[in-house]
């Protein structure tokens, strides 16, 4: 197990109400608050864990959705490895704006991997989203065609080598929280292992030996 312990930046994005705080808070203290008030400007929670033998740090971002807050700007999306993309499944508004929130990370943060929550499954009598909907915007993001999945998540390779995955969570009864978690975790270390394998370090230089004398050339006057 490596020793060196990383840093890993989700920022979660999605309308207000949606339970963006709700998945945070279960995922790092496994607690559940039907009281949470919508976050102001933004907030984080950390959680250390262990992926593929690599300490990780997880520093996960939450931010209301409302749109008089989507003017953090540039400040809010510095250094984000991945994103989670978060709708309620019994509002079909909240899935809708999806692809915005998308576009806005996008623009900030440059393509990094994501993952995409219909969350609040609990209340499958007010459901507004299907399943196969959520799991076709997912899979139209590389063009590629959905395919019937009778799991809790679809993968699909997005442009730039990114992928997005579907995951169907209830904060309220933690189902698929620490799934959804954990997949955009490991996508987001391999990514910064990629990187750190593309970076090439500048030659090494002995600064024990003393440099190399310049031979002087005698001058005829």
């Amino acid at each position: 197990m490596s020793s060196k312990r990383q840093l890993l930046k989700i920022i979660i994005l999605g309308d207000s109400g949606v339970g963006k705080t709700s998945l945070m808070h279960q995922y790092v203290n496994k607690k559940f608050d039907s009281r949470y008030k919508a976050t102001i400007g933004a907030d984080f929670l950390t959680k250390d864990l262990e992926l593929n033998g690599q300490l990780v740090t997880l520093q996960i971002w939450d931010t209301a959705g409302q749109e008089r807050f989507q003017s953090l700007g540039s400040a809010f999306y510095r250094g984000a490895d991945a994103c989670i993309l978060v709708f309620d499944v019994t509002q079909q508004e909240s899935f809708s704006h999806i692809s915005s929130w998308l576009e806005e990370f996008n623009i900030q943060a440059g393509k990094r991997d994501s993952v995409l929550i219909g969350n609040k499954t609990d209340l499958a009598d007010r459901r507004q989203v299907a399943s196969k909907t959520a799991q076709a915007w997912c899979a139209a993001q590389s063009g590629e065609t959905a395919a019937a999945s009778g799991g809790s998540s679809i993968t699909a390779s997005g442009s730039g080598g990114c992928c997005m995955r579907y995951f169907e969570t209830s904060a309220k009864e933690n189902t698929g929280v620490e799934e959804a978690f954990i997949a955009i975790a490991t996508a987001a270390l391999a990514q910064r292992a990629t990187v750190d394998e593309d970076v090439v370090l500048p030659q090494s230089v002995n600064l024990s030996q003393p440099a190399p004398r310049e031979k002087k050339e005698n001058c005829l006057c």
